[in-house]
């Protein structure tokens, strides 16, 4: 049944039968911390990326990419399951998620794929014995590490003791990616490959003939400090912004660069036209990344602000998108699960789901987003006494190190907590809402009513006008919106949708 609607489809859009002959090979890229303007694409001032230049050019671009949420894990968490992070805890960075989530990768598992993960995970520890790594979550091989990562980072193979590698950390990544790409096509099998880079997220560092690209900045960026992590102390360290830019726009460009090895390795292998290549960051630029420039967009890492979630997102799938498109719809890191279940014919988790189907937008067939966008960093849940852990402490501790000390460790730990009951008070959080063009934002007031905001993204993507006044019905409409959601997602966070 599959091949037959594969080969409708193909001829609805046009293209050989054997464009869809096959399941696609899928390939799902993710930068750490890398926001939307830090592309040359995107016209930014000084950092260089040839490759994701190239396959903004040829490729399909998303001009309104969106992380699910501000900062690394959550988005994480949204990415592999289509849903939003607070429906499974995974509320910030450190928080696991949920052993009961169903991943991409344990649906394309029981649909035939071999699948890999490779670099960051930060959903759990990465161990062996961990219920939420990568192999309990569906991955068949994973050479990974619970945080981020450097130069000759340490990671975990298959959930083993960590071991050093030595080399870039974006080149050693898409190293071992490649070569389990080779074993899949030896075995016949559809490979789907998911590689998070450690990169571009600080302590930073770069190979030489990367930080010589970018020599001139320390003089223009000199009188403005900025705060980041010590290679040398794991501490933190204030520095000149300059020097700090120079080192992480040297990781953007060495990331570039590995995806680029990637990309002319499938079309080697005759594998690039039915590989469907996707790139993202994870969250917006980090503040030690922002520039005082001109900004287009208000915000970075960690706010609710367009800054803070914006992102590049780039496919590549020539045997779907034969020649170049770009679309100014709003997608997100919740859709990939939905657009993945609709390639490769699978049925979506009964259970409810964030993200859309994006393959009418890469068919051109829709120019505006169906549903809302929601964004929510979950502050609520205090004066509930010490929650339960939802997983055993013990199976939470992290193995592999890193450069940045926490309380004296160079380990991570993850939680994630019980909820069995929702009150007012787990509404609390910054959020915010995006239907059409209009984003409502709301913030906590410390005492009386929150302040809302209310912008037109088209006329004012840097959200400078604070429309309220002159459109309180619309606001109000939005909010009303924001609020049933919310009680749905509350809903999944007392663990309602496992026992269905």
């Amino acid at each position: 049944m599959k091949t037959f609607l594969s080969l409708l489809l193909a001829l609805a859009l046009g293209l050989p039968a054997s464009a869809f002959s096959a399941q696609p090979n899928i390939v799902l890229l993710m930068g750490d911390d890398h926001g939307w303007e830090e592309t040359g694409y995107n016209k930014h001032p000084h950092v260089k990326t040839p490759v994701l230049d190239e396959m903004a050019a040829t490729g399909f671009r998303f001009e309104n990419f969106y992380a699910a949420h501000p900062n690394c894990s959550p988005t994480r968490a949204s990415f592999m399951t289509g849903r939003h992070p607070n429906r499974m805890g995974t509320f910030a960075p450190g928080f696991s998620f949920r052993p009961e989530e169903i991943t991409i990768a344990q649906i394309l598992a029981k649909a035939g794929y071999r699948c890999a993960h490779f670099g960051k995970w930060h959903l759990g520890p990465v161990k062996a014995a961990s219920p939420t790594s990568p192999g309990a979550m569906g991955f068949h091989e994973w050479l990974s590490h619970d945080n981020f990562f450097e130069m000759n980072p340490s990671l975990s193979r298959n959930g083993g003791a960590p071991e050093v590698i030595k080399g870039e950390g974006s080149e050693v990544v898409i190293t071992e990616a490649i070569r389990f790409i080779d074993r899949a096509k030896q075995e016949g099998k559809p490979f789907f490959t998911v590689v998070w880079f450690g990169s571009p997220h600080e302590p930073y560092s770069g190979l030489p003939a990367d930080l010589a690209l970018y020599d001139d900045l320390p003089a223009k960026y000199s009188t403005k400090k900025v705060k980041l992590t010590s290679n040398e102390t794991g501490g933190p360290v204030t520095r000149p912004q300059g020097d700090v830019l120079r080192e992480r726009y040297a990781e953007i460009t060495a990331m570039d660069r590995a995806i680029g090895t990637l990309r002319k390795h499938l079309a080697a292998q005759n594998l690039r036209d039915n590989t469907l290549l996707f790139y993202c960051g994870d969250n917006g630029t980090s503040a030690d990344g922002s520039l005082d420039s001109p900004h287009p967009h208000r915000g970075v890492k960690g706010a609710v602000y367009d800054g803070g979630t914006l992102v590049p997102g780039l496919i590549e799938w020539p045997a779907r998108i034969p020649q170049p498109r770009s679309t100014t719809v709003r997608a997100s890191t919740t859709d990939l699960l939905p657009t993945i279940c609709a390639i490769t014919g699978e049925p979506l988790p009964a259970r409810p789901i964030d993200g859309i189907d994006l393959s009418p937008v890469l068919d051109g067939k829709i120019t505006a987003r169906p549903k809302p966008l929601y964004f929510w960093e979950f502050t609520g849940g205090s004066g509930k006494g010490k929650p339960e852990p939802y997983i055993e402490p013990e199976l939470q501790k992290g193995t592999t190190p890193l450069a940045k000390l926490m309380g004296g460790k160079a380990t991570r730990d993850f939680t994630n907590h019980r909820h069995p009951t929702i009150s007012d008070t787990d509404y609390a959080g910054p959020r915010a809402i995006i239907e059409g063009n209009l984003k409502l934002v709301i913030h906590d007031g410390r005492a009386g009513e929150p302040r809302r905001e209310l912008f037109d993204l088209k006329s004012d993507p840097a959200e400078k006008t604070n429309l309220l006044e002159q459109q309180p019905a619309a606001a109000e409409k939005l909010q009303t919106a924001l609020r049933d959601w919310q009680k749905s997602v509350l809903q999944s966070l007392t663990g309602a949708d496992y026992a269905k």
